[in-house]
């Protein structure tokens, strides 16, 4: 199966809203035109700006016609509350009313979990969420698992963005680490793709869709937002494994379709 992991496209509203927007609106573009379709597709946090209610309501404009599923993670920049008031009991959000769920697809079990903790930049999944992750990947350990959140649990080499990654990695590894058919970790959050090892699996951070973040991997240097190319990752779950790619989306010679 196909999966396509978007990231960060930072939905506003107001007269500087249209980059973000179209950022997303160019990638899921690009998703469509893929062959095979993906099966479903992930935007792992930082789905809007500010929080705020009309920018929920701008994302759901965006998604609202697209023909594929789309399931939601919440980020840093995302309002827990505003965003279950918008998604909440629908399929973005695994038909619940939490930010952290599960969707059990044919080939793989889809894993999202809620690394926001509101007033900090930084994430924590916390021991409950964190019981529930170990409860939901033991029930089918015959399939394939791919487990999403924004925070990533690794640090990356860049020191602004290793001070607000995951603050509870170790407990996530632990559970990750009991559960050999996790075949792939996702996040966002870097505007960078990024690839690690973690936990005898393997992680991977998209970029963003909208801008990405200037390699700065000195304290000596103060971290910014840089015009290189958007695109998004997709991860081919297959024979007990995964194989990802990164798809080129502002910068790409592809076909993209109207939606």
């Amino acid at each position: 199966m196909l999966i396509a992991q978007l990231s960060d496209p930072h939905v506003t509203t107001g007269p500087l809203a249209a980059e973000q927007a179209t950022g997303l609106h160019r990638a899921l573009a690009r998703v469509l035109a893929l062959r095979p379709r993906p099966d479903c597709v992930v935007i792992t946090g930082d789905l809007v700006s500010h929080g705020r209610p009309d920018e929920y309501a701008a994302l759901r404009e965006i998604i609202g016609r697209f023909p594929l599923p789309v399931h939601l993670a919440a980020g840093n920049h995302d309002d827990r509350e505003s965003l279950l008031d918008a998604f909440g009991g629908t399929p973005y959000l695994g038909g619940g009313f939490a930010a952290y769920y599960h969707v059990d697809l044919p080939a793989a079990t889809l894993v999202v979990l809620d690394s926001l903790a509101p007033g900090d930049s930084g994430g924590r999944l916390g021991e409950e969420q964190l019981g529930w992750l170990d409860g939901v990947l033991a029930g089918r350990p015959e399939v394939p698992a791919v487990v999403c959140l924004h925070h990533p649990p690794v640090a990356v080499g860049v020191p602004a963005a290793d001070a607000i990654r995951l603050a509870d990695s170790d407990a996530l590894a632990a559970v990750v680490a009991r559960h050999p058919h996790v075949v792939r970790v996702t996040a966002g959050h870097l505007h960078r793709a990024v690839t690690s090892a973690f936990a005898g699996t393997v992680l991977t951070t998209a970029p963003s869709t909208w801008i990405q973040a200037s390699l700065t991997m000195t304290d000596e240097e103060e971290i910014g937002l840089v015009a290189e190319p958007t695109a998004f990752l997709l991860h081919r779950v297959a024979d007990g494994g995964c194989v990802t790619h990164t798809v080129q989306v502002s910068h790409a010679a592809g076909q993209t379709c109207w939606f």
